[in-house]
């Protein structure tokens, strides 16, 4: 029987070693739109293999009549069940029901959940552990689990109301004192880590650094505005790879502490991606509070923007032999990516070249604007990085920015007074002609006004993303 027992945890071991191998692939797939689906599908059978070797192998499938030697008890495997039942439920109604638009929401969600599921279990954990055998290692596991955990879960609550602009502002929430809150509550956390190391048998003190954390990802995240969110969101999810990794160790499970460590370093580039294209610090993202001072438009002097309709719009693409459309946060919200694509295809047929300048943070999600315009079935042949899409500009007839406003505002070039100073942008200024989509000249995310509105060569087109496209293809119908 322990042999057979032996037998089953090398095999659980070599599964984990498998399915870390299929995680790596599914993080190289996803590195690009085209293979991004077969990425989410390799990812998900390393997760069923590791999440069933890990039941055989802690014997909670026993019961199942396998032979394993290792029977758990009844009650254990009852909650194991409804918990997959209930978790496959609300899996499933959330992804046919969410809409393409509330990703950002739906993945801050599922990051905050990865930290309280990590935080649970390191608590019951504890817990169960008797006093008079608490180790020194695994209570300091433990607490950074607890630490890392409790942090991802209220931070990533407080981006979800952020993103859903619900209890809680979009804007940055800033208050006297901030900083040194925050510094207070994490030296705080980090004693309380420190203390347990030291006396292992205090498990009590599980409360307080939890307390403390949770309090700790609140301050954390209110002060980032929704320009920033794509790189919080990524940080979160980094997090909530290190909180898996932590419990890993807590529960001496291989298989979670690779997967998480995947999860956090993945995490970890995609947020060093995210700044650089900024060209900005980590620390200026999470302490600058950008976009908590809107400047009024034009700075207060008297400068006019001219404004076209959708008939004017038409006859310029359709004389164009090169169109750029450039999608941001506002095509997302009008929901209007199956209008550009029917918009793209018309004037694909009349022999017009278009391309999509993508820039990394437009939206509020690493690769938002790639996930909607992929929803609409753009072709990924279509969509260009902002160092492709540049170099193709100057000699773009036309360029067409669709609810985008800081990723393509020409003051980040020069105006070192702009907080978007150094910040890579799209040239689309150095198009023939451009033309932009929004609802009015308010400042975008960063709290500034746009030069490109009243560039010489540009246009404004007021009024809803969906339905202003959706009259320029009228018009070119017509």
């Amino acid at each position: 029987m322990l042999a057979d027992a032996q037998l089953w945890i090398q095999l659980a071991d070599l599964s984990y070693l498998a399915a870390a191998v299929l995680f790596i692939f599914a993080l190289k797939a996803m590195s690009s739109p085209r293979t991004a689906r077969r990425g989410n599908l390799l990812g998900a059978l390393g997760m069923l293999i590791a999440i069933v070797m890990t039941l055989v192998r802690t014997g909670k499938l026993g019961l199942l009549g396998l032979g394993l030697g290792m029977s758990a008890g009844e009650a254990t495997f009852v909650f194991i069940l409804i918990g997959l039942i209930v978790g496959a439920v609300i899996g499933a109604y959330l992804a046919v029901t969410v809409k393409m638009t509330a990703m950002p929401q739906m993945v801050a969600a599922f990051n905050g959940f990865g930290g309280l599921a990590s935080a649970l279990v390191v608590l019951a954990g504890v817990w169960a552990m008797p006093a008079a055998a608490a180790d020194r290692q695994f209570m300091v596991t433990a607490a950074v689990s607890t630490l890392i955990g409790w942090v991802t879960f209220t931070g990533s609550l407080v981006a979800f109301a952020k993103l859903q602009e619900v209890v809680i502002s979009g804007k940055p929430i800033v208050f006297s004192f901030q900083k040194f809150a925050n510094f207070a509550a994490l030296a705080a956390a980090l004693l309380l880590v420190v203390l347990w190391g030291c006396f292992p048998e205090q498990r009590w003190l599980i409360v307080p650094l939890g307390l403390i954390a949770a309090g700790l990802g609140v301050l954390f995240v209110i002060p980032i505005g929704g320009a920033d969110m794509p790189v919080i969101i990524s940080l979160l999810n980094s997090y909530s790879g290190f909180a898996a990794a932590a419990t890993g160790f807590v529960l001496q499970n291989s298989g979670l502490i690779v997967a998480g460590a995947l999860v956090g370093a993945s995490g970890l580039i995609l947020t060093g991606l995210m700044c650089k294209a900024m060209n900005r610090s980590l620390a200026n993202v999470l302490f600058g509070a950008v976009g908590s001072v809107i400047a009024a438009p034009g700075g207060g002097e008297q400068r006019t923007v001219r404004s076209w309709t959708a008939q004017d719009a038409a006859m310029t693409l359709e004389a164009a032999s090169l169109v750029v459309i450039v999608p941001g946060y506002g095509l997302a919200v009008a929901q209007a990516q199956h209008a550009v694509k029917e918009l793209a295809t018309i004037l694909a047929g009349r022999g017009v070249t278009v391309k999509f300048g993508i820039h990394p943070v437009a939206g509020r999600m690493p690769g938002h604007m790639n996930v909607l315009l992929a929803e609409a079935e753009v072709p990924y042949e279509q969509l260009c990085d902002i160092d492709e899409i540049n170099a193709d500009l100057p000699r773009a007839d036309a360029a067409l920015v669709i609810g985008a406003n800081d990723v393509v505002n020409p003051a980040a070039r020069h105006d070192k007074s702009s907080p978007l100073f150094g910040m890579p942008i799209l040239d689309v200024d150095k198009a023939g002609t451009v033309m932009i989509c929004k609802r009015s000249l308010n400042p975008g995310f960063a709290g500034v006004d746009n030069e490109l509105f009243y560039a010489e060569n540009a246009s404004m087109l007021f009024g809803d993303a969906k339905k202003t496209v959706t009259d320029v293809v009228a018009a070119l119908k017509g």
